[in-house]
């Protein structure tokens, strides 16, 4: 049983966190891709080592871990909880004014600046929300709660852990990461240093989200070589690679295949970025399935679109190369239902619903499971993340923590 009588920190710790700019950078070379990342991070450090975690630490690449001791004689598997320090580079993450909106009765929510609307008919799970207090940004920033929730949340259920012997449990593990918005999050993280058998991130979106299943993904770095000449000059001598790219993008199919066209199941193809001069023309182009087969089938449909684009421009050239990302973390964790399962016993056990849910998206998990840790991903409660309009609400941020004491509360009853 949860103490009703608790006074829950995670909401005052969540304004606190998002009032730090972490935004990660794409274009850097560095790990972690930005600096500022770590000024959350020292933080979160010096919170953990108050409520008595005494091995937090950050290492040098930026991860803040620690571990909460366990309190029972049983043998329990050593489980992990992790969230993500960045914000996405899409949307401006500094200064950050975030806003509480009390007592929500429905309808749009307006922001002050710029403006920002929350719609009521673009946000399905407002409908849920009716008497609860969501957080937003003033609508000039994303507000972070992607994953900042899920960062005050995991700092929440420490303190309750820490503070409540009665809850019995194992070894817990904790851990902050970096550039997870940038596909990075897992490139320095060692699995036999952490010390879990088992992990969740904290990093979903609709109270009751359980989520066990991502996207495979792999990305096409595709390069349009054309020839660049002195405009003045350039008659029957040009071939602007600008120009071939434009024709490849527009014989990319419209009403199938990309991401304004497809849910569920359906898997896209995406053109991420271009850059270019007459020369060298780069796009960047991100493919996502939940069956691994057909990323292949997309990114020969890519290959044979190029081909004949070049075709149309004598003399063009093109280069073509395609990297793995991360697959479907179904295929570990159906060898591990338990690690799914006792997520979902959680959710029941404190009267949520259960929301088996696959991700039109990658988490740490993905990359996680298949490097030898588990690691399914449960709700935070962020919803419209990476935009202006982003917001999460106060009571289902209370409801996370609950569900991450209940976790490791049932993992060492089952024990």
């Amino acid at each position: 049983m949860f103490d009703q009588k608790y006074k829950f920190t995670c909401v005052d710790r969540f304004l606190k966190y998002v009032t730090i700019d972490t935004q990660s950078d794409e274009n850097s070379t560095s790990f972690p891709s930005t600096e500022k990342q770590k000024d959350l991070s020292r933080l979160l450090v010096e919170e953990l080592l108050a409520l008595g975690v005494k091995d937090a630490a950050m290492d040098e690449w930026g991860y803040v871990t620690g571990t909460v001791p366990g309190n029972t004689t049983k043998n329990v598997p050593v489980i992990g909880f992790i969230s993500h320090v960045d914000t996405s580079p899409a949307v401006s993450g500094a200064n950050v004014k975030p806003m509480i909106h009390k007592n929500y009765q429905g309808g749009d929510i307006p922001l002050p600046m710029d403006g920002q609307v929350i719609r009521a008919e673009d946000n399905e799970d407002l409908k849920t929300m009716i008497g609860f207090d969501i957080i937003t940004s003033d609508g000039s920033t994303l507000l972070g709660a992607d994953n900042k929730a899920g960062v005050a949340e995991i700092m929440d259920a420490v303190k309750y852990l820490m503070t409540h012997p009665e809850v019995k449990h194992g070894d817990i593990k904790i851990c902050f990461t970096p550039d997870e918005e940038i596909g990075k999050g897992t490139f320095k993280f060692d699995v036999k240093k952490f010390g879990a058998q088992y992990a969740y991130t904290v990093d979903g979106q609709t109270r009751g989200e359980v989520e066990s299943e991502t996207f495979s993904a792999d990305m096409v770095t595709l390069k349009f070589i054309g020839r660049n000449i002195h405009p003045g000059y350039a008659k029957g001598k040009m071939i602007n690679s600008m120009k071939i790219a434009a024709r490849f993008i527009e014989s990319l199919p419209k009403d199938r295949l990309s991401p304004e066209t497809t849910e569920g199941r359906e898997g896209y193809v995406h053109v991420v970025t271009i850059e270019g001069t007459e020369e060298v023309t780069t796009l960047r182009i991100i493919i996502r399935d939940f069956i691994d087969e057909k990323l292949k089938e997309y990114e020969d449909m890519l290959q044979a679109l190029a081909e004949s684009t070049i075709a149309q421009f004598p003399g063009a050239r093109m280069d073509f190369k395609i990297h793995e990302q991360y697959r479907n973390m179904r295929y570990i964790l159906k060898d591990h239902p338990q690690v799914t399962d006792y997520a979902v016993d959680a959710m029941k056990a404190l009267n949520i619903e259960p929301r088996m849910m696959p991700i039109r998206g990658g988490t740490d998990g993905s990359r996680l499971s298949f490097m030898g840790l588990p690691t399914p991903n449960i709700f935070a409660g962020e919803h419209s993340f990476h935009s202006k309009t982003e917001w999460v609400a106060i009571q289902d941020m209370e409801m996370a923590v609950r569900v991450i004491v209940k976790i490791a509360q049932i993992w060492e009853e089952r024990s």
